[in-house]
């Protein structure tokens, strides 16, 4: 397993990414409203806006994907399409994103909701967005990949939520996807120690109902087997002596 180390040189990239990334993020979230579509009212306000900020897309084309957006709604967990279907008041929006700059990426994600909602799709929204930062928390020098997803999971399971089965987060810098994985189930002291230098994209991904989860037909998203909805937020963080450093915001 090879875990690349960035410089301050790289970082410094990678916050660049993180920034425009944040940026476009923040605009598609504020764009969300009832009785919208994600296709064109979304993926292509994100792809203009990347472009134009100096980056560039890091899903469209990654592994075939056609999208410049991930836009997964309710019980889509990860990798929704953006497509015609129609937003409804109360629906849970993830948006997650990947901007590429001078070679090196982040990856960055959140959920909100459209319009209004009943009270346990917003408990569960506000107790994903907490996962993380409980995950930032403990993502320090000495800690563990694993003390990562305990710290998520265990704030979730206070709530009633559980983490969606069989996803994690990542490494992230030169390519989408580096080793190593940090999973959103995991027992404390397990798995690999953090160093200065590593970057992670540390992502809760927290299910109202049972974590069992399944590919929709359209072999893209993940979706709840039970089809109850999910929520995720996400961002990438540099390694320091000092904590997590936060790359993926404005």
């Amino acid at each position: 397993m090879r875990i690349y180390l960035k410089t301050p040189e790289q970082i410094a990239r990678i916050r660049k990414a993180g920034r425009i990334a944040a940026r476009v993020l923040r605009t598609c979230a504020e764009a969300i409203e009832p009785n919208r579509t994600t296709d064109r009212e979304l993926d292509q306000i994100a792809e203009r806006m990347v472009l134009e900020l100096g980056g560039f897309p890091a899903f469209k084309g990654y592994r075939m994907f056609p999208h410049v957006l991930c836009v997964s709604i309710n019980e889509e967990v990860v990798h929704g399409l953006p497509t015609g279907r129609v937003l409804r008041e109360g629906d849970i929006v993830t948006l997650d994103i990947g901007v590429y700059y001078e070679g090196f990426c982040c990856d960055t994600a959140l959920t909100v909701i459209v319009g209004r909602a009943d009270y346990q799709r917003k408990r569960l929204v506000r107790v994903t967005e907490e996962a993380l930062q409980k995950a930032l928390e403990a993502a320090r020098v000495g800690n563990t990949t694993g003390d990562i997803g305990a710290a998520a999971q265990q704030h979730a399971e206070a709530f009633g939520f559980k983490p969606a089965k069989g996803l994690a987060g990542h490494g992230v810098g030169r390519f989408v996807h580096e080793m190593p994985d940090i999973p959103n189930i995991a027992e404390p002291s397990t798995g690999v120690q953090l160093r200065t230098g590593m970057v992670l994209a540390i992502e809760p991904m927290i299910v109202m109902g049972e974590p069992e989860v399944e590919f929709h037909e359209n072999d893209w998203a993940i979706i709840t087997r039970d089809r109850k909805p999910a929520a995720h937020f996400e961002h990438t963080v540099a390694i320091t002596e000092n904590g997590a450093d936060i790359l993926t915001l404005e």
